[in-house]
């Protein structure tokens, strides 16, 4: 994985109600090394990054700088990276590094990599770039790295789910009938 990488885990587990095992399995589906290994244990110990990445995504989007340099700090500091340098773990050796001891709990490598990726991202992109989703019925936080800057919805589906609110809202305020 790469920065980047973990800049999405990040925001995927910001994002994730961890109601359940499969709901963190969910969030972490582009990482199925660390999906398919998780447990309750997991769950739980991973709620308060949740919540400290929410806290730093809220303290990105309304621009409060020290907010954010409290909140990502704490994260890192809750939660260090721990590198290993890992060959892979088939034949072929596979080069990487691990930001975590692997045979630790899954919770234990996502903590760091979380904590690692927001950091990142603030680093990289500063402050004026993160959003959360215009749909109030959504509070998923989001990264606008489109050109200009006008990204106001988490995903397509939200957007669609307004957009398509709205014209029905028309609609029945014109009288039109389809």
């Amino acid at each position: 994985m790469d920065n980047a990488d973990y800049l999405d885990v990040a925001v995927r587990l910001a994002n994730a109600a961890l109601v359940d095992v499969s709901a963190l399995q969910e969030a972490l589906h582009e990482e199925p090394w660390w999906a398919a290994r998780v447990t309750s244990d997991d769950l739980v110990a991973l709620r308060p990054v949740t919540q400290g990445l929410r806290t730093a995504l809220a303290a990105a989007v309304a621009e409060d700088t020290p907010g954010v340099r409290s909140a990502v700090n704490a994260l890192l500091e809750a939660y260090p990276l721990r590198p290993r340098l890992s060959a892979g773990h088939d034949a072929e050796p596979n080069w990487h590094i691990h930001v975590a001891d692997p045979d630790q709990p899954p919770a234990t490598e996502v903590a760091a990599a979380a904590a690692w990726g927001i950091a990142h991202g603030i680093v990289r992109y500063g402050l004026s770039r993160w959003g959360q989703c215009a749909d109030a019925n959504c509070e998923n936080y989001f990264l606008d790295t489109s050109t200009n800057r006008a990204k106001r919805y988490c995903s397509a589906r939200c957007a669609n789910r307004v957009h398509v609110a709205a014209h029905r809202s028309r609609q029945r305020s014109t009288g039109a009938v389809h």
